[in-house]
């Protein structure tokens, strides 16, 4: 779920203020396949919890509270080394929230501004100012978070390098312990897709990474990991900067593809490893939260076929 949805988002994301209703039978569906995933891995050693999305943080403290709570009914979370949630969108970043996650244990989470240039976020279809931006990260700071993330597009229409200038001095004012750089990639089922004449593509993409790259530098943050997705500005890649005790590590392990990833939730796409990264195969969940509800022991029935051949 988001709070909108973004111009350039290809993810499985719903609107919340449409899907509200939908938010308490979405959490019993998945519980159900925590269940059964919990059930099926005894033997295995959980290291890290990643909750993405969407936005994790459009639903409500409570529903969230919930969400956390399933999370330690079904799951032994003595190994776990990292448990992040995807804050996210500024907006839907609330004081009660942030108390949740910590009540939790959750030591990592994510604000992610994209811009810190007012009239792109409007143009992006982003609600909320950069302004909310710098409140909710401040908010995280005194609900105790010491490992935040920012995520940063460049290649957005209309921005310039000036404009990322801009962008870069109010994030390094904040100085999260990482940041990732995203290059615009133009995806298919994306409203910029369809929209493309609409907007001005006039900056170089090439200076605008490098001006992020010099902004981490002076953060004292280091590269840690790197990917390229198809349809991205000027053929660039993604970037994940971090301090050198707070790089992500579900992010490096989902680029090494060395140990397995089990997905719940409406669009989840589980990665199963075989002979050390020689062999991948992937259990992919329906997108549409409906039809999650309806198809919740089909689902299940994927994941019995692919953990079987796995185990």
């Amino acid at each position: 779920f988001c709070p909108t949805r973004c111009l350039y988002c290809s993810f499985t994301s719903y609107p919340i203020g449409v899907y509200k209703d939908k938010v308490d039978a979405y959490l019993d569906t998945m519980e159900k396949e925590m269940e059964y995933v919990a059930a099926s891995y005894t033997e295995k050693k959980l290291v890290s919890i990643y909750i993405g999305g969407g936005t994790p943080s459009s639903i409500s403290a409570e529903q969230m509270d919930r969400l956390c709570s399933m999370i330690e009914k079904h799951f032994d979370l003595s190994q776990v080394r990292e448990y992040t949630i995807e804050a996210g969108r500024p907006d839907s970043t609330t004081a009660d929230k942030l108390q949740v996650m910590k009540a939790h244990g959750v030591g990592r989470i994510s604000i992610n501004p994209q811009t810190m240039n007012g009239e792109t976020l409007k143009l992006i279809g982003r609600a909320h100012t950069p302004e909310q931006a710098e409140e909710a990260f401040k908010r995280a700071r005194e609900a105790g978070f010491d490992n935040i993330n920012m995520d940063l597009i460049v290649g957005l229409p209309g921005e310039d390098a000036e404009m990322v200038k801009r962008t870069l001095e109010k994030v390094k004012k904040l100085a999260p312990e990482s940041l990732t750089v995203h290059t615009l990639a133009i995806k298919r089922a994306a409203h910029l897709k369809q929209e493309m004449d609409k907007y001005s593509f006039a900056g170089d993409v090439d200076e605008q990474l490098s001006l992020v790259g010099q902004a981490a530098e002076e953060l004292g943050l280091a590269p840690y990991y790197l990917y390229r997705q198809k349809n991205m500005k000027g053929n660039f890649e993604n970037v994940g900067y971090a301090k050198v005790d707070k790089a992500g590590i579900y992010n490096i392990l989902i680029m090494e593809e060395k140990q397995p990833i089990i997905a719940l939730g409406a669009g989840g796409s589980s990665k199963l490893v075989f002979d050390q990264g020689k062999r991948i195969e992937r259990v992919e969940n329906v997108k549409d939260v409906t039809n999650y509800i309806d198809r919740i022991d089909e689902m299940i029935e994927r994941k019995r076929k692919g953990i079987n051949t796995w185990l």
